[in-house]
């Protein structure tokens, strides 16, 4: 199914293929080719007849109605991000291909206060590509240098992995988040080639981001193994820059009074052994 023709049609199967006939609270009967529910069944669960659930499927109706989204959510068992998500595909209207866009640069007073900061801090755009980053950033990891992609580098690059204890859970949230960006915008030319690229390369991306979660990135505490500071808590933020399509100042601080801040100062006064220095630029800038 081609997502950029019929993202309605790939989130609703994607969706169902999550729902066991346990969750949805029938009996599971029968042999069953595929994962999760029947069309039939969803259809039945949500008061439609089958014929219309096909056509939602297969892209050959594009404007259900509220009462029949919210019903198909309910039997979806969507939350309230993927509600959003769904209604958002549903109202797509037809668009022509769009030339690939410049890419955005920052404000200068955003930039002014990135490099003001005394924790690490970089601007990001909604796929997750580095527009800018100050010093800290890009000692706390090179792959926060302006001009890298997180995404690319979670999936794609050792040094990177190895950088995050809780890799699984990280790369969860970064699709999904993306996901949630994106929205219905799916004929954009920056995420067919960055989801092209990924889905062949790694068979985690590709298996995730079949999945059609959605969830919006929020303030969250991030592990970290560093090379030469070894385990590290920070606390994540994304705000929010006036007057851009989307650009996130984001910053990394640690908790105050922690090992966690003196292992960030001493970071940030480069007073690390110039051997193990050496070592983490080694260990860090592949990709």
């Amino acid at each position: 199914m081609d997502e950029t023709t019929n993202a309605l049609g790939a989130y609703l199967r994607a969706r169902r293929e999550l729902v066991t006939p346990e969750q949805a609270g029938i009996p599971d009967v029968g042999v069953r080719r595929v994962p999760g529910l029947r069309r039939e069944e969803v259809a039945m669960l949500a008061g439609i007849s089958a014929d219309y659930y096909l056509r939602l499927e297969r892209g050959r109706n594009r404007n259900p109605s509220m009462q029949v989204l919210e019903s198909i959510a309910r039997v979806l068992h969507l939350n309230d991000e993927h509600v959003t998500h769904l209604l958002a595909l549903a109202c797509e209207a037809p668009r022509r291909r769009r030339s690939r866009p410049r890419r955005q640069v920052p404000p200068p007073g955003a930039l002014r206060l990135m490099d003001s900061l005394v924790q690490p801090a970089f601007i990001e755009d909604r796929y997750f590509d580095i527009l800018a980053s100050n010093s800290l950033a890009r000692a706390l990891s090179p792959g926060l240098a302006a001009g890298r992609n997180q995404l690319r580098d979670l999936f794609l690059d050792p040094a990177e992995q190895a950088l995050h204890p809780e890799w699984e859970t990280v790369t969860e949230c970064f699709i999904a988040n993306l996901r949630q960006a994106v929205g219905n915008d799916v004929d954009d030319p920056r995420f067919i080639e960055l989801t092209g690229e990924l889905s062949l390369a790694s068979p985690r991306f590709r298996r995730l981001w079949g999945r059609h979660e959605v969830r919006g990135q929020r303030g969250t505490p991030i592990r970290m193994n560093h090379p030469q500071l070894g385990e590290l808590s920070l606390n994540r933020e994304r705000l929010g820059i006036d007057g851009t399509d989307g650009l996130m100042l984001v910053v990394y601080h640690p908790d105050a009074g922690t090992s966690d801040a003196d292992k960030l100062a001493l970071l940030a006064s480069a007073d690390l052994p110039t051997s193990n220095a050496n070592q983490g630029l080694r260990r860090t800038s592949t990709g």
